[in-house]
């Protein structure tokens, strides 16, 4: 099969959160071809350059969502073709096109101020609305292009100030001014770039077998489109909901509340029509299935697949019978605010109280920006502040029971080491999606205590102990329990890591997906080409592989027809006259 992979500031980039599980995708399914499809977010991304790609990857082309078409020539890299928002060559909209762009944008605007009011659940009128706003917008832009000058037009402002005016709209939109109109006009326009980019030809989603969204939201935009112009089915795997991502996400720039309303129930709407029209969805736990199905995801089409990840760099930790640091308490992780360090260090005050030996080894540095920077200053002083340097006799040097640590250094070279100096891996968020950290040390085979958040519960299951976030005392009983238990921390470890290896590995995530495709591509519809495609063709046979019908002795190619007439050939039927030719040699010659 010929697989789209659709990513949004990921893969192939060199940073991004989806980049190491797409990479052990392509690389552990070389049975299929992948052609990607990424956006980029930033000029920082984009100069970082991409991981090295595998051969069986064939075409990449890229769009920048962060600037113009100015500077997309210069920002751009691709192997293949170099995705670009269009133009149209700076043509204005003709008296026609203008109409057709103010319908669908007063459908799509409409659809939006009204879901504002009516939720997520509401779908009917408002959710076939924006849908008829959407693909609209899709096909003007294909069609004509230069939908980005005309989203940011005074047009698009009148249309946004008259929907927020409307009878019925909810009071938080009612109330938005010019200021709140221009914003979200703005954001509109960022949102809807993946409609304009140049992917919706024979040569690019045109021509894959299945569409892998790595997420939802924009990476997906371009598989709704794939399906709606080519008939590609569409599969959205989230290991996090975009959707909740926005809900949480710190603004850059102060926005007032009639804004915010209104780019939810936007965010809102997308990811309804998405799930309506994936042919499969794939959360990564049940936490992010539950988002989904809240957003209207069909539960048939609802498939939990985990994520995998690398269970061999963890075996030497996991199978040796030592069970690290007996009274070390370590935390790894991002340095941010959602991590809540603040309450672990008043949980380890308590600790302290209790078993005066233990320490906390926090591992781990500031997210980028000024409030991680801020943050890990803030927790360094607490933590001075809460446990002055301690000596055992008037003759030691002092030393404080807490260290911030980063991983590299000469005591700890690497993640693997990290862990191994634990008796007990802490989880200390307040919010958390699929615990990364929990699942490598449940691979180390130590015993954990963790808040109980995101995924937490599913991962661990009955192999640590969870407690409730932002509860110091409960926090510190949790991990007192296990300091004083060592039989029990031996036993909840093992537990764990057998759970790890049965759940959590590359190897289960790759098998799920193998089936995934295979069940998608049996179940798509056939399409059709035509008998110059047929007989014009020089390469290799369409993916979906060689079907058994293509083994079928005998000439399975029609006659010439009319000019323009369209052959019930199937598309993968392309180039399968070698196949079937050495079918009849290897016949003749048995006989």
């Amino acid at each position: 099969m010929r697989i789209g992979l659709l990513t949004d500031g990921g893969y192939p980039y060199a940073t991004g959160e989806s980049r190491l599980w797409c990479d052990r995708l392509v690389r552990g399914l070389p049975q299929h071809e992948f052609d990607l499809f990424a956006f980029s977010r930033s000029a920082d991304q984009e100069q970082q350059g991409w991981v090295r790609l595998p051969d069986r990857v064939g075409r990449v082309r890229t769009a920048p969502m962060w600037t113009h078409e100015e500077d997309a020539r210069h920002a751009g890299r691709a192997r293949g073709l170099t995705g670009r928002i269009a133009t149209g060559l700076g043509r204005s909209y003709g008296r026609r096109d203008r109409r057709r762009f103010t319908a669908h944008v007063t459908a799509l605007v409409g659809a939006v101020c009204a879901g504002t009011e009516i939720g997520p659940d509401s779908g009917g009128a408002a959710a076939e609305s924006f849908a008829a706003g959407l693909y609209g917008l899709a096909e003007l832009a294909r069609e004509r292009g230069g939908l980005h000058h005309a989203l940011r037009s005074e047009t698009t402002v009148r249309i946004v100030e008259s929907a927020c005016r409307a009878p019925g709209t909810g009071r938080t939109v009612h109330a938005a001014t010019v200021p709140d109109y221009l914003a979200f006009v703005a954001e509109l326009e960022r949102a809807l770039r993946p409609l304009s980019v140049d992917w919706y030809d024979e040569d690019g989603l045109g021509a894959v077998d299945l569409c892998h969204a790595a997420s939802g939201g924009a990476s997906a935009l371009p598989g709704l489109l794939a399906k709606r112009f080519f008939g590609v089915p569409l599969l959205v795997t989230e290991h996090g909901v975009p959707l909740r991502a926005h809900y949480l996400a710190p603004l850059e720039a102060p926005r007032g509340a009639p804004v915010r309303a209104l780019l939810a129930a936007f965010h809102g709407l997308l990811a309804s029509e998405v799930y309506r029209q994936a042919a499969l969805i794939t959360p990564g736990n049940t936490h992010v299935r539950r988002w989904q199905e809240r957003f209207g995801a069909d539960r048939s089409k609802l498939r939990t697949v985990h994520p995998g990840m690398e269970a061999e760099r963890f075996g030497a930790v996991g199978e040796s019978d030592d069970g690290g640091g007996p009274f070390t308490l370590v935390w790894i992780g991002r340095v941010e605010p959602a991590k809540d360090l603040v309450a672990l260090l008043h949980a380890f005050a308590e600790v302290r109280r209790c078993e005066p030996g233990t320490r906390l080894r926090i591992f781990g540095a500031p997210v980028r920006g000024g409030e991680g920077d801020t943050y890990l200053a803030h927790c360094r002083a607490l933590a001075a502040q809460l446990f002055p340097d301690e000596a055992t006799d008037a003759h030691a040097v002092g030393d404080n029971p807490v260290t911030f640590e980063e991983i590299g250094g000469p005591e700890v070279p690497d993640l693997v080491e990290a862990y191994a100096a634990a008796g007990v891996v802490v989880l200390s968020s307040l919010v958390e999606g699929f615990p990364i950290s929990l699942v490598e040390a449940m691979f180390c085979g130590r015993a954990t205590v963790s808040t109980d958040v995101g995924a937490v519960v599913e991962v661990v299951g009955g192999t640590g102990l969870v407690v409730p976030p932002r509860n110091p005392r409960a926090l510190a009983d949790a991990c007192v329990a296990l300091l004083r238990d060592p039989e029990r921390r031996a036993r909840l470890g093992a537990a764990a890591r057998a759970r790890a290896l049965e759940l959590f590995t590359v190897e289960q995530n790759l098998a799920a997906f193998r089936g995934i495709y295979l069940d998608l591509a049996g179940h798509a519809p056939a399409r059709w080409v035509t008998p110059a495609d047929l007989r014009d063709t020089g390469g290799p046979p369409r993916p979906f592989a060689t079907p058994p019908e293509a083994h079928v002795l005998g000439d399975l190619l029609p006659e010439p027809v009319a000019a323009g007439a369209v052959s019930r050939v199937p598309s993968w039927a392309i180039g399968a006259e070698g196949v079937r030719a050495g079918a009849r040699g290897a016949g003749d010659g048995d006989a």
